[in-house]
């Protein structure tokens, strides 16, 4: 696991509803006491928890939690300078782009669902 590596160089992100901390951390490269602190740091990230108060993470936690990583690692902000860059605009221009993914998946999906039906 690298934690120096660049986001383009991180795992695509499975086509499931809710993931784990262990998968979370493996696709953010990221350990899970990291990601324990953040959600303390960071208002926009607030997984699901179930049983045991055990963590299931969606994908738009996913998301943050990737650009999360860039701001610390790659840009080099400190936890202060990251949360109020995502309270920003920049969380806006996020949600139209994950909103872009999944008409995007979606349209897909509808392609496969007719390649399955003929």
């Amino acid at each position: 696991m690298l934690e120096t590596s660049n986001n383009d160089e991180l795992p695509p992100i499975p086509a499931k509803r809710y993931f784990t901390i262990g998968e979370v951390s493996e696709l953010c490269a990221v350990k899970p006491h990291v990601l324990r602190y953040w959600e303390q740091e960071f208002p926009q990230l607030k997984p699901v928890k179930r049983r045991g108060n055990r963590r299931y993470y969606q994908r738009q936690d996913v998301l943050v939690i990737r650009q999360i990583r860039s701001l610390l690692y790659q840009q080099g902000f400190t936890i202060g300078g990251a949360r109020q860059r995502l309270s920003g605009e920049e969380v806006k221009e996020d949600i139209n782009h994950s909103q872009q993914v999944i008409r995007q998946i979606r349209a897909e999906l509808e392609s496969l669902l007719d390649l399955l039906k003929r």
